[in-house]
């Protein structure tokens, strides 16, 4: 009994399990994220559904926004209006199979004839065949792979858990904001009636979705289909490199995001996200800063990270290393103001001593303040080097090429400026936000007494 369930474990991770871990983190035939300066993907799965789709289509007619609507087979056939009423307002039609199972317990031909029925129905109605799958929950299995040639499946970038309830409105909205970027693809329901969902949640949705409308409109975004993000991400860089190369990537960006949730880094601007920090306690040997103070074991220091994705996409864009290194220029001329505004209004990070990082990247940070420094003789000197270099050789223009040129100056090095110096290049001073909220909250105090006593003179008029 035991080796049937042994066996019994190793075919279904064959089949399911390793497939849906090699689509969600490397993206291997799967589409999950697309490219561009301002377009993102609305997606919505399980409908159509009579209560909540045609308040979905408003919102988006409305909005001017286009999206992709993954529907379910079954739904579809009963209820044919909303899906012309989808196709006529020119957003596109995906597959979710007939009825929503996973693959994971349904064999490859079954499969195969869920997608079949669904797009039959969606061509009855419509007129049209749908090529773009997106498998419910996600869930690929090791035959789906063979279905490229015949569907694109699409997976996302950014999930909300929509289908509850308990999270409300506000919480919702404040996921869906934080992740409104260029190229995401995000994942929302139409419908509640799939197992496992609350039945009102949809309703929740449409709230934060106008309220992302909204956002999305004032930073001159827009929501495009998926097939039009597919057409743009064909072009991207990644797509033109060897798979052993995209699988370093993967993994180098599959690392960055563990990386940040386990150390909790903070993002500096989270609607383009180039620099991650973390506060530190520095480890170290002493080092003596251009300002005469000593930086030692144990003191607090702003550890920076320059995003791995928005390096990639620089170095893959860039046709040599002066033009890499003056996009990175502009990048950091944008946030370090940034930095120091938000350092100066925290109380935590005031408490650092100096910004700390290492890269072998380190032409030009002089130019901000920092000091370029050679790191000590170390085995943390000798991985960091084997490890960026590897990375090196993916993302820069020149690519291995560049490793075999002037390999004495491809060394990691660290790079430092004293926090105090940030601030006052950037004119900023220390602000505890305790003392600015104290300061606003007697200032919202005297303009509430203001505004009653103007109130109550004869024939005034209060503004806001």
């Amino acid at each position: 009994m035991q080796t049937l369930l042994l066996w019994l474990f190793y075919i279904s991770s064959f089949y399911a399990f390793i497939p849906g871990i090699i689509s969600r983190i490397f993206g291997y035939r799967v589409f999950r994220k697309g490219t561009g300066s301002h377009e993102f993907a609305l997606t919505f799965d399980d409908g159509p559904d009579p209560r909540f789709t045609p308040k979905v289509l408003e919102l988006l007619r409305r909005y001017d926004a286009k999206a992709t609507f993954f529907v379910v087979g079954s739904h579809a056939e009963r209820y044919p209006d909303l899906i012309r009423s989808i196709h006529a307002e020119g957003h596109l039609i995906g597959i979710h199979n007939y009825v929503h199972k996973t693959n994971w317990l349904m064999r490859p031909a079954t499969v195969r004839k869920q997608i079949q029925r669904t797009d039959e129905i969606i061509y009855s109605i419509t007129g049209e065949h749908s090529t773009y799958y997106r498998p419910p929950w996600g869930i690929v299995n090791l035959f789906d792979f063979s279905k490229r040639r015949r569907v694109q499946i699409v997976l996302w970038s950014a999930m909300f858990g929509d289908w509850r309830e308990k999270q409300g409105a506000e919480k919702l909205t404040e996921k869906m904001l934080s992740r409104l970027n260029p190229g995401e693809v995000m994942l929302l329901h139409d419908s509640g009636a799939t197992l496992g969902a609350d039945p009102d949640a949809p309703g929740l949705m449409l709230i934060a979705l106008e309220r992302t409308l909204e956002e999305a409109q004032r930073r001159g975004l827009c929501s495009i289909r998926i097939d039009q993000m597919i057409k743009t991400a064909e072009k991207s860089s990644i797509q033109q490199i060897s798979f052993g190369k995209r699988l370093i990537v993967g993994l180098w960006l599959g690392w960055e995001q563990l990386f940040q949730f386990l150390f909790k880094l903070r993002t500096l601007s989270p609607a383009e996200p180039f620099l991650h920090y973390r506060l530190r306690k520095y480890q170290g040997q002493p080092i003596t800063m251009e300002d005469g103070t000593t930086l030692s074991k144990g003191d607090k220091v702003i550890e920076l990270h320059v995003d791995n994705r928005e390096l990639f996409e620089l170095g893959m864009h860039s046709r040599s290393s002066a033009q890499l290194a003056i996009r990175m220029i502009r990048r950091m001329e944008k946030d370090m103001p940034v930095l120091a505004e938000e350092i100066a209004h925290d109380e935590a990070l005031m408490e650092a001593k100096a910004l700390y990082g290492v890269s072998m990247i380190n032409r030009g940070p002089e130019k901000f303040g920092f000091t370029v420094l050679d790191m000590p003789n170390g085995w943390f000197a000798r991985s960091s080097k084997l490890y960026l270099s590897l990375l090196l050789s993916v993302i820069h223009p020149a690519g291995g090429a560049r490793l075999k040129e002037r390999t004495e100056v491809l060394v990691p090095k660290l790079i430092l400026m004293p926090v105090s110096e940030l601030l006052k290049r950037h004119d900023q001073k220390m602000q505890p936000r305790s003392a600015n909220r104290k300061r606003e909250q007697i200032e919202e105090e005297r303009n509430r007494s203001n505004a009653v006593d103007e109130v109550e003179l004869p024939g005034a008029t209060v503004v806001h």
